[in-house]
């Protein structure tokens, strides 16, 4: 029936937005960021002198 086919387009924006921030927000969240801290203690300390 044609009459009902806005419904099915609505339908179907509604589920590909659903399943489009299910995934944005599934890969925000899967990535593992490194821990600052252990990456900031290895690193050197370079004194810099200036020499006005």
């Amino acid at each position: 029936m044609p009459q009902m086919a806005p419904l099915n387009w609505l339908t179907l924006m509604f589920y590909f937005i659903i399943i489009f921030m299910i995934f944005n927000v599934m890969n925000y969240y899967s990535y593992s960021y490194q821990n600052l801290s252990s990456s900031l203690k290895t690193k050197k300390n370079i004194s810099l002198n200036w020499k006005w």
